[in-house]
């Protein structure tokens, strides 16, 4: 997981290693979030994360 910025980054990387990982990325910046904008962020991403954790293939 990680912010928008760092998509393409992420991919070159994965390539590299040779992995084949699923990836979610949120809306940039993460740093000046207040703790209600973070939670609120790390909510709509959830649905996202359970699925790149448990789906096959």
């Amino acid at each position: 997981m990680a912010s928008g910025p760092f998509e393409e980054a992420a991919e070159v990387q994965a390539r590299a290693l040779g992995l084949a990982v699923r990836r979610v990325f949120v809306e940039h910046p993460i740093q000046d979030r207040t703790d209600e904008e973070m939670s609120a962020l790390a909510d709509d991403a959830v649905d996202a994360l359970v699925e790149a954790l448990t789906s096959v293939g």
